[in-house]
């Protein structure tokens, strides 16, 4: 895997950016920043720390499907790490098998520094070599979209 990173400067505070990046007062600014992943996305769970989190949509089939994942770390406004270990494919969770190695153990990781009333956002992802093309051009506008919607 090989480790990404991508960062945004948001005009609002970190606590406000943490909020609607995570979708804590309403999940659906979670939903609209990372529809540019899958317009269906959303999550199922806590972001509480130590907690299985589902991060899921529909493919293009239909078929209900995500990651498996668990909360690594959460320091309200500051951090919120990300360990992924499985997949989603329909109810089933598949935690191992050559399509969960290609993610077993990656991190995405969020740092939150707020300095005189604007956020720097720093996301950190480990990643498949075959997606790299993809995040790189997803992830840009994914947090353009947040910016959009937490300033």
């Amino acid at each position: 895997m090989k480790k990404l990173q991508y960062k945004k400067d948001i005009y609002a505070p970190a606590e406000k950016v943490y909020n609607t990046m995570l979708g804590l007062s309403n999940i659906k600014t979670y939903e609209q920043w990372t529809a540019e992943f899958n317009p269906t996305s959303t999550y199922e769970g806590s972001w509480e720390k130590g907690t299985k989190m589902y991060f899921v949509g529909t493919d293009k089939n239909g078929k209900r499907a995500g990651m498996v994942s668990e909360i690594a770390d959460n320091i309200p406004f500051q951090f919120v790490s990300i360990r992924h270990y499985g997949i989603l494919n329909g109810e089933t969770e598949i935690v191992d098998g050559p399509d969960v190695e290609k993610w077993a153990g990656g991190l995405e990781n969020y740092a939150f520094n707020e300095n005189n009333g604007v956020t720097t956002v720093t996301v950190e992802i480990d990643v498949a070599q075959d997606y790299l093309d993809y995040f790189n051009t997803i992830w840009p506008k994914a947090l353009n979209k947040l910016k959009e919607l937490a300033e």
